[in-house]
């Protein structure tokens, strides 16, 4: 028995001994000058769960991948130049990968593959934050990955046309991912996902791109907040997605003869509210959206505030603001019974409140006839501020001939909606 006991005692310390070895982490230094002078030399060295730091430095190094679980650290951001060659920079392809505190640069462009500065294939809780990102082809890429925190990254690209570019950032075939405080510029697409689910994309700024701020498609039970979506080529497109919520961004200045600040296309079940449109083509253009709530938005000096198609059924318009858009809502629909639209605030609006209930006495039809003209005839615009546009408008109001009857607000509000609380 008293020999059992040592045997016991002799496993129990062999395995701790063992755990010991299997959790003890190690720090790589890397450095121009230092004895391990690569980053794929430290990776080779590393084990799994080891920490590697890299000093400030240029390192021309592509084709690094990791295929360990490892944390990398850039110290003062060296630089990782892929020098434009035919490989992507950073491939991950394991688990619980984090990467900060590069600059990661010229990557080659592809008509065949979608080269990366930093990809991660088929794996989860990898983090990528803290980089810059610059002349990337795609900047960073997820495939088939989950649980990953894309965080605090600048990925600025040089795009100059669409066929020669990719993404700033990237998903396809991704669930549970934090897109969270990054800055998307000069890309094809700012912010691009298909096939992605209950993920979240917040407080970043996508500009100056050639397509769209941000472009979504299939991707369901996901929310996008607090962001900036500012002089992009065609705006934000939205399409063939369910149950979506995008509430608190600022859509600016997305200007052309196809710019949208958003682009709705089969969209059903989502929440479009507390948000900001100024300056745009169109605020918000609608094709087969259905059950959608719109509500407490601010739409101010768009060419049109909403374009919202016949095709679109039972969606909601509520407490939002229009502030001296050219046109506030057109439609294509002979009919608009099937979507609710009260307490709303027109600047256009000259009705009265004679009970003090802050509701107009009188509907509001937001609709102008010449809103039809213009869409069939551009060149009528040269029109907009005459005195016959402005007869033929009134005429339109008081009988109802080619606008829907049903598209009307019954309480319009007789002061801007309150935004205090956002």
């Amino acid at each position: 028995m008293h020999r059992l006991n040592k045997i016991k005692v002799l496993i129990i310390i062999w395995g701790m001994l063992i755990s010991g070895s299997a959790f003890s982490q190690d720090i790589i230094v890397v450095c121009p000058d230092c004895k391990v002078s690569s980053i794929k030399q430290a990776i080779e060295k590393a084990k799994s769960g080891d920490e590697i730091v890299v000093k400030n430095g240029v390192y021309k190094e592509t084709g690094i991948r990791i295929e360990k679980k490892l944390s990398i650290y850039g110290e003062n951001f060296p630089e990782i130049d892929g020098q434009n060659l035919n490989q992507e920079i950073i491939s991950v392809a394991h688990d619980s990968v984090t990467i900060s505190g590069f600059v990661v640069k010229n990557v080659g462009v592809s008509y065949i593959d979608d080269l990366a500065a930093i990809k991660v294939y088929e794996h989860k809780g990898c983090v990528i934050e803290n980089n810059k990102i610059q002349n990337a082809f795609f900047g960073i890429y997820l495939n088939h990955s989950n649980n990953c925190v894309i965080r605090n990254n600048e990925v600025i690209g040089e795009a100059v046309a669409e066929m020669s570019s990719g993404n700033a950032i990237h998903l396809w075939y991704a669930r549970d991912i934090l897109i969270e405080g990054n800055l998307a510029k000069n890309h094809r697409d700012g912010i691009y996902l298909e096939f992605v689910e209950n993920s979240k994309v917040s407080d970043n700024v996508s500009e100056g791109n050639l397509r769209y701020g941000l472009h979504f498609m299939f991707s369901n039970h996901n929310t996008y907040s607090g962001n900036t979506f500012q002089n992009n080529g065609a705006g934000v497109a939205v399409m063939f997605s369910r149950f979506i919520t995008m509430t608190k961004n600022k859509f600016y200045k997305n200007w052309g003869t196809s710019s949208y600040g958003l682009l709705l296309k089969e969209i059903f079940d989502g929440e479009i509210t507390n948000n900001y449109f100024e300056e745009n083509t169109v605020g918000i253009y609608a094709e087969g959206s259905n059950r959608m709530k719109i509500e407490n938005n601010d739409f101010k000096s768009n060419g049109w505030a909403m374009k919202i198609l016949g095709s679109c059924m039972d969606n909601t318009f509520t407490g939002n603001n229009f502030f001296f858009n050219t046109f506030d809502i057109t439609t294509n629909a002979r009919t608009f019974e099937s979507n609710k639209i009260s307490r709303n605030y027109w600047s256009e609006y000259t009705g009265y409140d004679l009970d003090k209930d802050g509701i107009g006495d009188q509907p509001y039809r937001p609709v102008k006839v010449f809103s039809f003209v213009i869409t069939r005839v551009p060149a009528s615009i040269i029109l907009l501020r005459s005195l016959f546009i402005d007869m033929l408008n009134f005429a339109e109001k008081v009988m109802p001939v080619m606008t829907p009857s049903t598209l009307m607000d019954e309480q319009p509000l007789m002061k801007p909606a309150d935004r205090s609380a956002f």
